[in-house]
């Protein structure tokens, strides 16, 4: 899929590391360095902007390394830009751990997949069918 993109940052364009890579690490582009404090949250902008096909999303994922070792994450996880925004990615990180996190120009903050998606047409109806689980909701189907 051609995806076309306008780079304003001074690094390298997103990109699969494996051949088997869902995502591409998403880069902070900054003037400078910024100290996102414990429970602190903002938004990081990427220098990209994309023009995605209809029927298709980008999804703003947090990077696991960052989380488990940093407490780093991204806050709307997974964010979504849709195929007619055409605006800067930006990536809204929060900081859960008790330190603060410095951010860094060229920062590898988060990682981006691009997914196909369906659009829904409601049709309204005075019953559903029944399953096996019914209306059994949060934990409802136990722990093995």
């Amino acid at each position: 899929m051609q995806i076309k993109i306008i780079n304003t940052s001074n690094h390298d364009l997103p990109n699969y590391e494996t051949i088997a890579s869902a995502g591409m690490d998403l880069r902070a582009s900054l003037s400078e360095s910024r100290v996102l404090k414990p429970l602190e949250r903002t938004i990081v902008g990427t220098g990209l902007f994309i023009e995605l096909p209809v029927g298709t999303e980008a999804q703003v994922r947090p990077r696991s390394g960052l989380a488990a070792k940093k407490g780093i994450t991204v806050l709307n996880a997974p964010g979504t830009v849709d195929a007619d925004y055409r605006g800067e990615i930006g990536v809204i990180l929060v900081n859960l751990s008790n330190e603060d996190f410095v951010i860094n120009n060229g920062e590898r903050i988060a990682q981006l997949v691009i997914a196909k998606h369906e659009r829904a047409e409601w049709t309204e109806v005075e019953l559903l069918s029944d399953t096996d689980r019914g209306e059994g909701g949060f934990g409802s189907t136990g722990v093995k």
